[in-house]
């Protein structure tokens, strides 16, 4: 199979499952536990794309400047900060950390 053959199968599944979402009667979507699910299941995906593009580079596993520069965030959001502080904060925090030479 090679890769554009695999995107178009992907792409045919995605629009299946799009169409299939339509037919779903609401009374099955407005119910407590598959609200809870899909606010769950954003929470999760966002965590991984998070943790992926904190930790991942290529197919290894590194830690550099990121990963004081989200837990930095983390803080800021924890304390409630603005969000424009949160991202220049982490932003300095790496930039400096990568000056300084400690997590290149």
């Amino acid at each position: 199979m090679t890769l554009w053959t695999a995107v178009l199968v992907a792409s045919i599944i995605c629009a299946a499952l799009k169409t299939l979402g339509y037919l779903v009667p609401p009374r099955w979507l407005e119910a407590p536990r598959p609200a809870r699910i899909s606010d769950l299941l954003t929470v999760a995906l966002l965590s991984a794309l998070v943790a992926v593009q904190t930790l991942a580079v290529g197919q290894t596993i590194v830690v550099d400047a990121r990963v004081p520069a989200v837990l930095v965030a983390a803080g800021l959001l924890l304390l409630r900060a603005p969000f424009l502080v949160v991202v220049a904060a982490a932003a300095v925090t790496a930039a400096l950390l990568r000056l300084w030479g400690w997590a290149a």
